[in-house]
């Protein structure tokens, strides 16, 4: 459990909250993964978490998931599109999102906070440290669990799949600790204008109902 907030943290939550509603985030929240070592075990993990290339095509258990799903997907298709006019590109960009997230047993609107504010949403965003893409990958993920072609962090499912799965693995190392598992993905571990910011985006990406 998060301890309560201070005052100094009041502030940035409502900070990242006003962020959240105008659409803009300041440079200062960007900084990227750090590069650490891995033992072959969980490389290996890691490693077989992406190599899958199963397209993400939804399979419900029922009629009743299948139009929970429809619901979000078309709600969020509505929140989105400001940001992305294209419809088809919208639904397939929501659809990789809603699979990956599940995929790594992550909560969806997180992953969508995550990517607001690392990128915008932006598929080709580059980031002063070298981080690329939705999710801001650092193209040293690229060698230490893919097969090193850093161009390929702006292939939309596979920069989403690295992101969603190097998201899951901060959380286990954080045993499920979410503001120090997103502190470690911003590679700002244990300060919290990140944690925050995400959160606050995160809350217009929960879909009720």
């Amino acid at each position: 459990m998060m301890p309560p907030l201070g005052p100094g943290r009041r502030r940035l939550l409502g900070a990242a909250g006003a962020w959240a509603l105008a659409g803009t985030w300041p440079t200062a929240v960007a900084a990227g993964q750090l590069e650490e070592p891995l033992a072959d075990s969980v490389r290996s993990a890691l490693s077989s978490a992406i190599a899958s290339s199963a397209p993400p095509v939804p399979d419900f258990h029922s009629t009743e998931a299948r139009l929970a799903y429809l619901r979000w997907l078309g709600r969020a298709s509505e929140r989105l599109v400001r940001r992305q006019p294209d419809l088809q590109h919208r639904v397939e960009f929501l659809q990789t999102v809603w699979y990956e997230s599940r995929r790594a047993g992550l909560d969806t609107s997180v992953v969508l906070g995550l990517i607001q504010v690392e990128s915008a949403f932006r598929k080709f965003a580059i980031s002063s440290v070298g981080a690329r893409g939705y999710m801001q990958i650092m193209p040293f993920w690229a060698r230490l669990i893919g097969d090193g072609d850093v161009g390929k962090l702006f292939h939309m499912q596979t920069n989403l799949r690295f992101g969603c799965v190097i998201l899951r693995h901060y959380l286990d190392r954080e045993n499920g600790d979410l503001f120090m598992a997103l502190g470690r993905y911003n590679g700002s571990r244990g300060r919290s204008p990140y944690p925050n910011a995400v959160f606050a985006a995160q809350k217009g990406w929960v879909v009720v109902g």
